[in-house]
């Protein structure tokens, strides 16, 4: 008899708290989750922040908190324990008890493996009562992503060409004469180039003058890269080809940085695109600045460019047309016929031009 109440009384007490649950399940539950920092650098170590707070005097006995998980965001395993799972790096699920108007945080280490926008906000919140009777679920989709610029690269990490490029183009606008300056007129002197000859005001004055050349306020430094891996590459870079791209943003990430950081304006171009304007034909351009925030939209833009070839190389410098004056450094895997010539008119319109090409590279693991 005793036993009968015993279950009587434990089928009474299940039934209530289910029906209690029930009643209440999610209402006045709060979550949140964030990356402890909205922009961060490939290879960097940050938080995946979780904050669940529960705003009424009834516990919650269970709730799983689950969500897909780029690839390209790396838990770190030494720091999971029972109550934090992830599966096959790409599911996190997060296990937590929650008591009466109470709050839980937790800090989950991870490293950011590779440069690009990502989201973890879509999560999927199930909850239930002690024996697992009644069960509520939600879909909630939060503001949780972050930017990953590509990594910055040490003087050892940089080949050589790129190294003497930022050296001499911090240097030379303020030794050289700019052809595009000129400050005045003087009388020719022996050693003056033919070049600089003012023959206007030669014919005027009835002997030789010289233009006077100005020297650059504001050096311009341009870092163009190139996404083909070949001149006959068709859009998309080839997987197993990516990295040595991946390792040309990554050498453009570090020169641009620089060269602003040495007191140059720089600016970024390249054929590739965004994932928005891919088919529009047109590659992506941001002219020299010196301006607070240009490293910033530099950096931003090269975490959102994708590889695929949008516009061929050698079309796309021909479309530099309006460039002049500046130091420009093409970071490429090739230089064929068609790129020489563009790259000797962007010469003849006063640049300086320097060529680094990429070696191959294989596949990070």
């Amino acid at each position: 008899m005793n036993t009968l109440w015993l279950l009587i009384v434990t089928f009474a007490f299940a039934l209530g708290q289910a029906l209690l649950f029930r009643a209440f399940d999610l209402k006045h539950l709060k979550y949140e989750r964030r990356f402890s920092q909205k922009t961060a650098y490939e290879g960097q170590n940050i938080e995946l922040l979780e904050l669940i707070e529960n705003k009424k005097v009834l516990p919650v006995p269970w709730l799983r908190a689950e969500s897909r998980i780029p690839r390209e965001i790396s838990f770190d395993k030494e720091k999971l324990d029972s109550t934090h799972l992830v599966s096959g790096g790409m599911y996190h699920k997060s296990l937590f008890f929650i008591a009466p108007m109470s709050a839980v945080r937790r800090h989950h280490a991870i490293t950011l493996k590779k440069r690009g926008l990502y989201s973890a906000g879509s999560v999927a919140l199930s909850a239930g009562d002690l024996f697992s009777m009644a069960r509520s679920e939600r879909q909630l989709d939060l503001d949780c992503g972050i930017t990953v610029y590509p990594a910055l690269l040490s003087d050892d990490e940089l080949p050589d060409p790129a190294n003497r490029w930022i050296g001499e183009a911090s240097v030379k606008r303020w030794i050289m004469p700019d052809p595009f300056l000129v400050n005045g007129i003087r009388a020719y002197a022996e050693g003056d180039s033919l070049k600089d000859i003012h023959w206007k005001a030669s014919a005027r004055t009835g002997e030789l003058s010289v233009k006077v050349r100005d020297y650059t306020a504001d050096p311009k430094a341009l870092v163009v890269l190139n996404v083909q891996t070949s001149e006959l590459q068709w859009a998309d870079v080839a997987p197993d080809e990516a990295e040595t791209i991946e390792y040309g943003i990554r050498v453009a990430a570090t020169m641009c940085v620089r060269a602003i950081r040495y007191g140059l304006s720089a600016g970024f171009a390249s054929n590739a695109c965004f994932e928005n304007t891919k088919g529009r034909g047109k590659g992506i351009y941001i002219p020299p600045s010196f301006e607070g925030a240009q490293s910033e939209k530099i950096l931003d833009a090269m975490a959102k460019m994708i590889l695929h070839r949008e516009v061929n190389f050698h079309t796309f410098l021909g479309d530099l047309a309006d460039v002049t004056g500046e130091d420009i450094l093409i970071i490429s895997c090739y230089k064929d016929g068609e790129t020489a010539e563009a790259i000797d008119r962007l010469r003849s319109q006063g640049n300086s031009v320097a060529v680094l090409q990429l070696e191959r590279r294989r596949m990070r693991a």
